[in-house]
């Protein structure tokens, strides 16, 4: 069997975003703009011209300012629905379980609302033998060392054959199967992501084009300049 392409996406942006204070307390994090576009918008751009017109975006802080802004898709020729989880955000683990009925059947795309990057969504694909496929970027610059990286499988910093630890990107595909067993409520992702590799069933590959975190002021002042 071949690789699957994702046939939805879902954007994460239900999130607090601490670190953005005090542009955060009255903006979504994703709805900051880079160049007099949000950050969200140019996402859903992005899917769609990659052939993902379906998407899900989920909400919590601000959330209705996201709703207001993009509707319901049809100007940007995508299908957008919602899925709230105010007041309180569920984490990436478990907003992402909880939009699940939106996602399923086949393998989707989950992209952070918070990153701009040119990674060309066009290549996203799932193998057979594989539960998630994630981009892994350079660490440094302030990122982090998440993962390791050999023979085209994403592996746990501890890994006798991790070597080099890589920053995982936030772009992501995952099957509904990647999610067995969780239950209703707020969870991380990174475990699910370690069992999955424990299983050999993660696969990554490693993207060294734009990205950034837009996790600071001065990370988009610098974008904007």
């Amino acid at each position: 069997m071949s690789a699957e392409r994702p046939h939805a996406a879902m954007i994460l942006a239900a999130g607090r975003g601490e670190r953005m204070r005090p542009l955060t307390d009255t903006t979504p994090k994703p709805m900051l703009r880079v160049h007099g576009q949000p950050l969200i918008e140019r996402h859903v751009v992005q899917l769609v011209a990659a052939g993902i017109a379906r998407v899900v975006i989920n909400l919590a802080w601000l959330g209705v300012q996201i709703r207001d802004y993009l509707g319901d898709g049809t100007r940007y020729g995508a299908s957008i629905v919602y899925s709230e989880e105010a007041p309180q955000a569920l984490e990436p683990g478990g907003g992402i379980f909880r939009a699940l009925p939106h996602l399923s059947p086949g393998p989707f795309a989950v992209v952070n609302g918070d990153i701009f990057t040119d990674f060309p969504l066009t290549t996203l694909a799932l193998k057979p033998d594989a539960d998630a496929h994630i981009v892994l970027v350079p660490a440094g610059g302030g990122h982090r060392g998440d993962f390791g990286f050999a023979n085209g499988a994403a592996l746990s910093a501890d890994s006798s054959e991790a070597g080099a630890l890589y920053t995982f990107g936030c772009i992501a595909v995952y099957r509904p199967a990647f999610f067995a067993g969780c239950v209703e409520g707020a969870f991380p992702l990174k475990p699910l992501l370690l069992r999955a590799m424990a299983a050999k069933r993660c696969s990554a590959e490693l993207f060294e084009g734009v990205w950034e975190d837009v996790g600071t002021p001065e990370r988009l002042a610098a974008l904007n300049a």
